[in-house]
């Protein structure tokens, strides 16, 4: 082999058997779709409640997150059953994570009831 192949096929050597396989825990999917309800549910909380001065992070230029957003929610008497949603979407990752499907199972019902729909 040359010089010239040889980096190449160190570099994709190197890459395999760096590379970790991702697998899906037993209720991933779910909780993907239910991060976007709490994300949707903060954004609309946000966009008709009140207002509150900047805060040090906004005004040095960083952007809000989910997380930001619920506790100035909350701050203002809004947003508590997105912020309690968020702290549960947490808490069925880890469980997802160990592959605990009836654990996360729960705490998805959990969020669905924060969030006023029907848990199923």
């Amino acid at each position: 082999m040359t010089p010239a192949r040889l980096v190449p096929a160190a570099a994709l050597a190197a890459a395999l058997l760096t590379a970790t396989p991702v697998l899906a825990g037993p209720c991933s999917d779910r909780i993907a779709v239910l991060q976007a309800v709490v994300d949707n549910v903060l954004d609309t909380t946000a966009g008709r409640g009140g207002s509150a001065p900047e805060s040090i992070d906004a005004l040095l230029d960083r952007q809000p997150t989910p997380e930001s957003i619920a506790k100035a929610e909350i701050k203002l008497g809004e947003g508590a059953a997105p912020d309690k949603a968020l702290h549960e979407l947490e808490k069925a990752r880890a469980l997802d994570a160990a592959g605990d499907a009836e654990g996360c199972k729960a705490e998805l019902k959990k969020i669905r009831r924060l969030l006023g729909a029907t848990p199923d």
